[in-house]
């Protein structure tokens, strides 16, 4: 593996219960946590209620001070299953919008419970779906929806040497949020998780087919521009930090001030690997922070 793979993380698959023969295919599987021996459970929707909350008497236990000891609980009615929320103290969201009283469940929504994200998988090929999701799930971050970091740079490495053998431009571009700290601390976690995803949003819109957008960490983002020169990526970099400037981000009615500081770096003879222009292009944002923030630097 080279210096900047992640490490391998090791899934473990749930089997079904004996018995559950022609029935039970319906089922949760957690896509997004922060804690790592949640990412990839999942739990079968084998009986008519599924609640999860804080309590060690729920069936799924998340923790967090956002999570309310009975939080929400998944109910089956009929051949559909609804989310139900329990008058939880942060609400229960489905693809990102606040459930009032009760939601009727579709294939493939999001349910956010706190700081998790648990996926519904329905049908008869439920199965099949899940197996699906673990591999999405080694290379599309679960809060943002966008690429990650592994993904990110296997990308990268692919296009640094298509870039040398043809002798084209490749750039790159590091952003991250200013003050993230503040907007947690100030507004909280959900917010927090709010802003990236809405910013994450906004900025995909932008971004073409042939170019790559990922979550690096944390609050920092990267774009990859192949057949693009430096001048280009300033360029898209100027118009992602005014879209995030003037994008109104509102989270539970508060509208949450948010701008961000970018870097951008393009392919150089000196660059031993993908790495040397990433993190040349990360010095450049570290310059952009300590110039003021909320502008670009390269």
């Amino acid at each position: 593996m080279s210096e900047f793979d992640e490490k391998t993380r090791v899934t473990q698959v749930v089997q079904k219960p004996a018995g559950e023969e022609g029935g039970g295919n319906d089922c949760l599987v957690v896509i997004y946590a922060p804690e790592p021996g949640l990412l990839g459970k999942r739990f079968v929707l084998d009986r008519a209620v599924l609640r999860v909350g804080r309590g060690a008497d729920n069936t799924v236990v998340l923790d967090g001070d956002s999570v309310s000891r009975r939080h929400a609980r998944f109910e089956k009615r009929g051949n559909r299953w609804y989310v139900v929320d329990l008058n939880s103290t942060n609400g229960t969201y489905l693809n990102e919008q606040l459930v009032i009283g009760e939601q009727v469940l579709n294939n493939g929504d999001r349910v956010k419970v706190g700081p998790a994200i648990l996926k519904f998988l329905s049908g008869a090929d439920a199965e099949a779906k899940y197996h699906e999701e673990i591999y999405r799930m080694t290379i599309v971050d679960g809060l943002t929806q966008i690429h990650n970091k592994r993904y990110l740079f296997e990308v990268l490495e692919r296009e640094c040497v298509r870039a040398r053998r043809h002798e084209r431009a490749l750039s790159v571009i590091m952003f991250d949020i200013d003050h993230f700290k503040r907007i947690n601390d100030k507004f909280g976690h959900l917010a927090g998780d709010h802003a990236l995803r809405e910013l994450a949003r906004i900025c995909q819109e932008r971004i073409r087919r042939d170019e790559t957008f990922a979550r690096y960490g944390g609050e920092e983002f990267t774009v990859v521009l192949p057949e693009t020169a430096l001048d280009g990526a300033l360029s898209l970099a100027e118009d992602l930090r005014t879209r995030a400037e003037t994008n109104e981000f509102v989270f539970q009615s508060e509208s949450i001030p948010l701008t961000i500081s970018l870097g951008c770096a393009q392919l150089e003879t000196s660059d031993k690997n993908a790495l040397d222009l990433i993190q040349r292009a990360d010095d450049k944002l570290y310059e952009a922070k300590h110039g003021g923030r909320n502008r670009v630097c390269a």
